[in-house]
């Protein structure tokens, strides 16, 4: 009967684990009726719709931001080129245009554009009017009475008409 007595044992060990897992179990998990349950599952739903209105509220914020940022950086460039006009104007640009068309060869520096595209500023020293040589024309008066002498000579009067 030892055989039989120690078959029973092994077959009630099973079972007392079996319960004492199934309590252990219990304990860690509460009892929960339908409504409880069905109010938990609703606290749920309702803190879900919450974050997700949360994520939709910051997907538009950074969506704004994003569209601030490239505002900004857009308006930081036109103040960057309005600063570029000024200084080329204070230094005496005659056309800002031109100018800075042909800044970027100069690496943006105005004292270097002034430096060597001399003729694009209005301080530039001025060529005297003169002939191809910079010497004054030939043939030109300067004084009134030495005009009408040539313009008499040319026309082949006489200088002693004045007199007459």
């Amino acid at each position: 009967m030892a055989g039989g007595a120690h078959g029973a044992e092994t077959q009630e060990e099973p079972q007392a684990q079996e319960d004492l897992g199934q309590q252990q179990a219990t304990q860690e998990q509460p009892q929960v009726s339908g409504t409880d349950w069905e109010k938990a599952v609703a606290e749920r739903d309702e803190k879900i719709a919450a974050l997700e209105a949360q994520v939709a509220e910051a997907a538009k914020n950074a969506e704004t931001a994003e569209q601030l940022r490239g505002e900004i950086a857009e308006l930081k460039a036109q103040g960057e080129s309005d600063r570029m006009d000024f200084k080329l104007q204070l230094a005496g640009v005659r056309n800002v245009k031109a100018a800075r068309a042909i800044l970027d060869d100069h690496d943006g520096d105005v004292d270097a554009l002034k430096e060597a595209e001399p003729w694009l500023f209005a301080d530039a020293p001025v060529k005297q009017q003169g002939g191809k040589t910079g010497l004054p024309n030939a043939g030109t008066s300067t004084d009134a009475g030495k005009t009408m002498k040539r313009w008499r000579r040319l026309a082949g009067l006489d200088d002693s008409n004045d007199n007459a």
